[in-house]
């Protein structure tokens, strides 16, 4: 399980270290896919099989899914983790996401997020406004 947040460089070469708490059982092969938001979603193989098996359960003969497939889809990169615990990320992804050399690494329970910084702390600064009233639409706290 990932969570927690830490704020990593990129090297010149556009590796990235995975941080040490995320580095449990997590595999020499992982999936870099579009993300949401702005950022980049990595997930392990394990997770990233399972996030395909609830895709290919959505209706492909509705637009939104198949536009939905495509793009998620033709994003994909499979990555492989180095004995320093890096990972090599696409120079075009790199660029797509304005990724330069700061970014902040996200724990998201099944995936990893990776965000330019200077997005990641505007995205924070904004929701950081809405968390209790989201709180409170999400879940169902009876009061006794």
């Amino acid at each position: 399980m990932f969570f927690g947040s830490y704020e990593y460089n990129i090297d010149d070469k556009g590796r990235i270290v995975i941080p040490s708490k995320m580095r449990q059982d997590i595999g020499e092969k992982l999936y870099l896919l579009k993300g949401f938001d702005g950022c980049i979603s990595i997930y392990k193989e394990e997770d990233f099989h399972k996030f395909i098996e609830n895709v290919q359960a959505l209706p492909y003969e509705k637009s939104k899914v198949r536009a939905f497939l495509r793009m998620i889809l033709s994003s994909a990169v499979e990555l492989n983790v180095d004995r320093q615990w890096r990972l090599l990320i696409p120079r075009n992804t790199l660029t797509e996401y304005h990724i330069e050399s700061k970014v902040m690494i996200i724990g998201q329970i099944d995936h990893i997020e990776i965000w330019n910084l200077d997005s990641w702390n505007a995205y924070k600064a904004d929701k950081d406004q809405e968390f209790e009233i989201n709180a409170e639409g999400l879940f169902d706290f009876n009061e006794k």
